[in-house]
């Protein structure tokens, strides 16, 4: 059961400058004190304690501070919700809400909101359905950087080329060769249903809450969001989507089509101590010239600190901040998205993922948000059972690749 939604200061555009501030200023202390470990390493073949508590202070800091620009960058670039509204609709879907009363929702001509299920669920109305998915791409890491394509059924089919089509060239009289016909796979995308339960009181309902759409949205968010990154990394594909770790992995450049080529460190549960930049540079050419240009990399928090300390060989430190409101910090000049359920730095662990995930992943999306309004449940909380229908799986096994910690 969700918490029930208290009223809160509203952030500007000041609260953020003031966070990124003191994140340049943390980030400097970082890589003093950084710099001054890397030197005792260097010139005692150790480093001090308290200076490597102090690394990982500033460290923890720079997580802690980066989640709030997140959180502040999210909160200020909230989607704009001015569609076409049907006014009657909105009016009877804000009623069943409110009251549980749905008599508005099944008289209104053109069936804008029907019945969805034998329990009195409800379809929410499209602007209900626009809010939830815009507030939950903004909150999902993987939305910002995957394909994602609505759909009308309950799975979605692609054909891909396994081998690619030939081609060639000719003059134009000239007879063209037969070419040899590609070998074709079928891709498919179920949807599992992904649901979320938040409450409210019947006073708050009645008196607390404005706007419905903006209340359901925001109540599920980070739940949506939550569940369906987990699946999107580690997904097994069963009433779930499948995650891009999920696939079996083999050494790239000996991998068949429908697995995922990986990148060794060279070093069981590690990077190599005097050179750990080398095999993220390998990771960054694993993939073909063509996925590197729209290229990210992904990993956990964890794993951000580590590389965080780690330097080029002109001194520079590798991993930058974001110079912008709402983008994403850089790793040797490529996007860094953090995913908490990337797995940690561990003897054989996939740790690091890089590639053009646009390109090489795709969600699916059922259309239609269902509602079940529960005011006998959990008395006196009257309880909404939302569910939206999502599905996921690698479309391009050529664009994603992945480091492992492994000799």
């Amino acid at each position: 059961m969700s918490h029930i939604p208290k009223i809160e200061t509203k952030m500007g555009p000041s609260d953020l400058k003031t966070a990124q501030a003191d994140f340049a200023s943390t980030f400097a202390a970082f890589k003093d004190a950084n710099d001054q470990r890397l030197a005792e390493i260097e010139k005692k073949a150790s480093s001090d304690t308290l200076l490597d508590d102090k690394v990982s202070r500033l460290n923890a800091a720079l997580d802690s501070q980066s989640k709030q620009i997140e959180n502040l960058s999210v909160s200020l670039s909230a989607p704009s919700y001015s569609p076409t509204v049907n006014h009657e609709a909105k009016s009877a879907w804000s009623s069943f809400i409110r009251t549980g009363d749905a008599s508005a929702l099944v008289s209104i001509e053109g069936k804008a909101l029907s019945t969805s299920d034998a329990d009195g669920g409800y379809i929410a109305p499209i602007e209900t359905e626009s809010r939830i998915d815009g507030v939950l791409r903004e909150a999902s890491p993987m939305r910002c950087i995957a394909a994602v394509r609505s759909i009308g059924t309950s799975s979605f089919k692609k054909p891909v080329s396994a081998t690619g089509a030939a081609s060639g060239w000719a003059g134009e009289v000239d007879t063209r060769i037969e070419t040899d016909a590609p070998q074709l796979e079928l891709l498919d995308f179920p949807t599992g249903e992904l649901y979320a339960m938040p409450a409210a009181t019947q006073a708050l309902l009645d008196d607390g809450v404005a706007d419905v759409d903006q209340w359901l949205a925001e109540e599920v968010r980070d739940v949506f969001a939550a569940q369906e990154t987990a699946a999107f990394v580690n997904g097994d594909g069963l009433n779930k989507p499948r995650g891009f770790l999920s696939y079996v992995q083999a050494a790239n450049g000996s991998q068949a089509w429908g697995e995922i080529g990986t990148v060794s460190t060279g070093v069981a549960g590690g990077f190599d101590i005097d050179a750990p930049v080398d095999a993220i540079l390998d990771l960054i050419y694993a993939p073909k010239s063509r996925y590197r240009a729209g290229g990210s990399f992904v990993m956990n928090r964890r794993t951000v600190n580590d590389v965080r300390k780690f330097k080029d060989t002109d001194g520079n430190y590798i991993w930058q901040p974001s110079s912008k409101a709402g983008q994403p910090s850089t790793l040797l000049g490529y996007p860094l998205v953090e995913m908490e359920d990337m797995p940690d730095v561990s003897a054989g662990g996939a740790a690091i993922a890089f590639g053009d995930f646009r390109r090489g992943y795709l969600i699916v999306d059922r259309q239609g948000i269902r509602v079940l309004r529960d005011p006998y449940s959990a008395k006196p909380y009257v309880l909404f059972y939302t569910t939206k229908r999502v599905g996921g799986g690698v479309q391009d096994f050529d664009a994603i690749k992945v480091l492992k910690t492994s000799a």
